[in-house]
């Protein structure tokens, strides 16, 4: 039952942090890449230009403000990375999205956004549990 033990493992909460922000970065990058290309628009932006590289600075700047939170709040940057998740789902649902779009989407933005939460998640949870060993020793 060791998997479910309240024990500090500094080893598992760094691959847990790291593990979370290389998703938040491949994803970013992914996103960010897509959007610079101009195959990829936010949607808010459709009616000025048909593409407009404000869109993309959109998609880095929230990629880089995620990536800086997560490195101070695990938390907030897990319950961002949740909420983004089901504003996608919520989005795709809103913009009637075909099968073909909901697997893309599932794949390359929502798994690895609901993903990272998760890590994040589990890696303050392991940050507590260490914190609260110090404290009674």
């Amino acid at each position: 039952m060791e998997l479910l033990a309240r024990t500090c493992n500094t080893e598992r909460m760094n691959i847990e942090r790291i593990a979370a922000r290389l998703f938040v970065v491949a994803g970013g990058l992914f996103w960010v890449f897509a959007a610079f290309s101009g195959t990829h628009t936010t949607g808010i932006l459709e009616n000025l230009d048909r593409y407009t590289p404000v869109s993309a600075f959109l998609v880095l700047g929230l990629t880089v403000g995620v990536f800086l939170l997560g490195m101070y709040f695990e938390n907030l940057a897990a319950a961002l990375l949740f909420a983004g998740a089901a504003g996608a789902i919520v989005w795709g649902v809103v913009a009637g999205w075909e099968g073909g779009v909901w697997m893309m989407n599932a794949v390359v933005l929502v798994g690895p956004m609901l993903l990272a939460g998760v890590l994040f998640l589990l890696a303050a949870r392991m940050q507590n549990i260490c914190t609260l060993e110090d404290v009674h020793a």
